[in-house]
């Protein structure tokens, strides 16, 4: 049995254990050979008492010893509190050093960076939280975007269910995609979303900006991502200098204009590459892109991929 050891700690997020416990423990139902063994740990063996409230039976982080197949480390409220504890980080590296691999669900891997083991790798987190650990850890790359990251024998995952798509992926990794289907059909889950998949769409991620300005600017470039849309233009539009758009937008957004254009700019042509068969050529210049080679740059840049390759992941999950 591939044994596999998750991490808790009081205030983790019951579905950042349930849902990567369930696809193993699926995976084994349905013929995983060999199985996978799974066991909930703690400081002290202490009861992991959930956010939600509800109390689960854990054994002594303390005394895990032997070969371990995955070390896998749960998110949650008391992620912060988690990360500051000594004894916790001690034992997390030990258990690393005994693992074939490392994995982390949505604030989990605030863990993995306190304790060292993403350094020099890239890794990411619920987009709330990625720029707050990309602050504090500043030797880690941290992807806000995607559903979940693999760097080696690390990986982390994004928000609570995405542990689900990271998952899927470990269990096709140790016995083939053929498995990981019947397990995504047996949990009625996504057949398989991939890594590089946004979170959620940067449309809904944040409320619209408080400022009416911004946020009409911000509106306009979504509804016509195929205009000029260079600083001076918006800057045009919104009736104001480009340096004084320029402060708004990083007042309200945290970024640029330009980069806020590529970022829609991106997603619109993501969701053409999903939802349709438009050549590379047409949907570049539908989203104002212009040309293949700046589509490939912009998601090379973005999302880590090529459209090619982003068109075939999304249509086989």
């Amino acid at each position: 049995m591939r044994r596999v050891v998750v991490i808790g700690y009081p205030d983790t997020e019951l579905l950042d254990i349930s849902c990567p416990t369930g696809v193993f423990d699926a995976a084994t139902r349905w013929g995983a050979n060999p199985g996978y063994r799974v066991e909930l740990v703690s400081l002290g063996g202490l009861p992991v008492r959930t956010s939600c409230g509800l109390a689960l039976a854990a054994d002594a982080l303390e005394r895990v010893g032997g070969r371990l197949d995955s070390v896998v480390v749960a998110g949650g409220p008391g992620h912060q509190t988690a990360a500051e504890d000594a004894r916790l980080l001690v034992h997390l590296r030990r258990l690393a050093g005994l693992s074939r691999r490392v994995v982390s669900v949505c604030t989990g891997a605030t863990l993995l960076a306190a304790a060292g083991l993403l350094d020099r790798r890239r890794a990411t987190t619920h987009w709330t939280w990625a720029a707050e650990l990309a602050a504090r850890y500043p030797a880690v790359t941290v992807d806000p975007a995607s559903l979940f990251v693999s760097d080696g024998n690390v990986h982390t995952s994004a928000g609570v269910t995405s542990a689900i798509d990271l998952t899927l992926d470990l269990v096709e990794q140790d016995h083939g995609p053929a498995l990981a289907r019947e397990v995504a059909r047996l949990l009625v889950a996504y057949l398989q979303r991939p890594g590089n998949q946004a979170q959620v769409s940067m449309h809904v991620a944040a409320p619209p900006p408080d400022h009416r300005l911004v946020r009409e600017v911000c509106e306009h470039i979504t509804a016509h991502p195929e205009a000029d849309l260079d600083a001076a233009t918006l800057a045009r539009f919104a009736g104001v200098s480009p340096r004084h758009l320029t402060r708004l937008f990083a007042a309200e957004l945290g970024t640029t204009p330009a980069r806020h254009v590529r970022a829609v700019r991106a997603e619109a042509a993501a969701q053409l590459l999903a939802a349709t068969s438009l050549p590379l050529t047409a949907i570049a210049r539908q989203c104002g892109l212009r040309t293949t080679e700046t589509l490939r740059q912009v998601f090379a840049d973005l999302f880590a991929t090529t459209p090619s390759a982003y068109r075939r992941a999304a249509r086989h999950g």
